[in-house]
């Protein structure tokens, strides 16, 4: 049914009578419609993360509940052709980079959140489904390259894009010792991309904006969900230990450099390494 769906719009019919305002309502619908579907495992894994009852189902605790939940989407993805083995890959590595920096995130020394509840898959104090959180993002952003087209125009050059997910990455453990130093990043960030645009099409025509401006969109719902999540107990802050508050929006400037990160490494996959234009020196 869904790869029914995914060929319809893949291969939607041309309007060219549209005009005006039938053709922006359209094309909005389809691009809703594109992204919802982009969304699939996104939507799939955080509605299990909010109808887990926190004590668990069939004497398994919540976190291994999710874990088994994200496994089962994950496969039958790529049971049904949904995800490649190559997009496989890219997801397995998302997990792997997000569990390892919430390993750090939670030791003893360093305690920016918790998981407060018991489970038999927890290693070093983390749950063995957080992993997949992160790998939710990639997923999205995969599914959202193919579903809409998209291309890329004046990419930087792949080394500059790869030094700088790379700093980000490493800013998210340094700064506990020497600073943080993420808007210092976000301006390199903004330099590197400030003539990058991504291309789209969500219905017959071919739209554009900055890719900047989808970075922060992105960081954006992910910060919202992170509120969501926090709010159910799925993981906390310390100053949510109490009584649960609202994630500090600085939080969004993190995501949106995440997500930068993230695009990086969708965009060394093969096949879409095809649709990215290089900017020239």
């Amino acid at each position: 049914m869904l790869n029914a769906l995914d060929t319809h719009l893949l291969n939607a019919t041309p309007r060219q009578r549209l005009r005006g305002w039938p053709r922006f309502l359209t094309e909005f619908l389809y691009f809703g419609i594109k992204e919802a579907r982009s969304c699939l495992f996104v939507g799939l894994f955080f509605a299990a993360v909010f109808l887990v009852p926190r004590a668990g189902l069939f004497g398994l605790p919540r976190y291994d509940v999710l874990l088994l939940v994200a496994l089962a989407i994950q496969g039958a993805m790529v049971w049904s052709g949904l995800e490649t083995w190559d997009e496989l890959k890219a997801i397995c590595l998302f997990h792997a980079v997000g569990f390892a920096l919430e390993v750090f995130k939670v030791s003893g020394t360093i305690q920016s959140w918790s998981y407060p509840d018991f489970a038999y898959t927890k290693v070093f104090g983390v749950p063995l489904f957080s992993g997949f959180m992160y790998a939710a993002v990639g997923s999205y952003i995969i599914q959202t390259w193919r579903l809409l087209d998209m291309r890329i125009r004046h990419h930087p050059p792949y080394w500059m894009a790869v030094l700088i997910a790379l700093l980000i990455y490493a800013n998210f453990f340094t700064h506990h010792y020497i600073g943080d130093y993420r808007w210092y990043l976000a301006a390199c960030a903004l330099g590197l991309y400030a003539r990058t645009t991504v291309v789209f099409r969500p219905l017959d025509r071919d739209r554009s904006m900055p890719l900047l401006l989808g970075f922060v969109l992105v960081g954006f719902f992910i910060w919202l969900a992170e509120n969501i999540s926090t709010f159910w107990g799925v993981w906390r802050y310390p100053n949510q230990l109490g009584a649960w508050s609202v994630v500090h929006v600085s939080k969004w400037s993190s995501w949106s450099l995440l997500v930068v990160m993230t695009f990086t490494i969708v965009a060394h996959l093969k096949h879409i390494k095809a649709s990215i234009h290089v900017a020239q020196p």
